[in-house]
């Protein structure tokens, strides 16, 4: 039998949209204000094509911003936290620098590179970078010193220290910010889209907007956060099976 965990997200996706069905045919919502979910899958529906090409194209190039701050997160949080001096003089230029709202740095990117993908390639890169460096870093510079002095005593280097108990004691929470970063970087996209974009749901959902076609819009949200759920389930599933052992019972979230 399927466990009441394993139910609970979907009835509780399918009771939110029968209440919010029955919220807009109770109160005779219009569809220019809030359409119904009936409404925004019918449009889903009838501009199938053309969501189909610009989430393609907002998911590639999600996935695209997301590897480099991945591969690039990934080394500045070894080499962050494996120095406390680093740690020290880096972690606040890092939280100065995720504090700037991402939607003023698109002008700048666009004077830089233009309009187009090159854009929004680096948005969904600089608003998911921050877990990942965050998250990896903490999980070096929290060692314990007494496991330091331990494996010190033993005759361990410093780079055997970290590459053979700090990085796999880094590696959950490595894993815990990429479920979190994939879904910023969805964020990073749209709204780099959104600005200054020429394709892409955000783009679309723009396009929508200035004509009110509202129920195009919901349609478009409901494919990100399709997206954004499939890719944070994808992780979960990869986290599970490499740092299961992290999770008291032997399972991640």
């Amino acid at each position: 039998m399927i466990s009441a965990i394993k139910l609970a997200p979907w009835l509780a996706t399918i009771g939110l949209f029968v209440i919010w069905e029955l919220a807009c045919r109770a109160f005779a919502i219009p569809e220019f204000i809030l359409p119904a979910p009936s409404q925004a899958i019918a449009a889903l529906i009838e501009y199938w094509p053309a969501i189909w090409q610009n989430a393609f194209y907002t998911f590639w190039v999600t996935l695209f911003g997301f590897g480099l701050a991945v591969v690039f997160g990934l080394a500045l949080g070894l080499v962050t936290g494996a120095s406390a001096l680093v740690y020290a003089a880096v972690y606040p230029m890092l939280v100065g620098f995720n504090s700037i709202p991402k939607v003023a740095i698109v002008p700048v990117l666009v004077v830089w590179f233009g309009i187009g993908t090159v854009p929004a390639v680096l948005t969904a890169f600089t608003i998911s970078f921050f877990p990942i460096v965050v998250n990896v870093a903490t999980g070096l510079a929290t060692l314990e010193p007494e496991l330091r002095d331990v494996l010190r005593s033993l005759g361990a280097r410093k780079i055997d220290i970290l590459l053979k108990v700090g990085l796999p004691r880094s590696m959950p929470y490595f894993f815990a910010s990429l479920k979190v970063a994939v879904t910023l970087a969805f964020v990073g996209t749209v709204i780099s889209e959104t600005v200054a974009g020429n394709a892409g749901m955000g783009h679309l959902m723009l396009t929508a907007s200035s004509s009110f076609r509202v129920p195009l819009v919901f349609a478009g949200l409901l494919v990100i956060a399709a997206m954004g759920v499939g890719m944070y389930a994808i992780f979960a599933v990869i986290e599970r099976r490499f740092v299961g052992w992290a999770f008291r019972g032997g399972e991640g979230v």
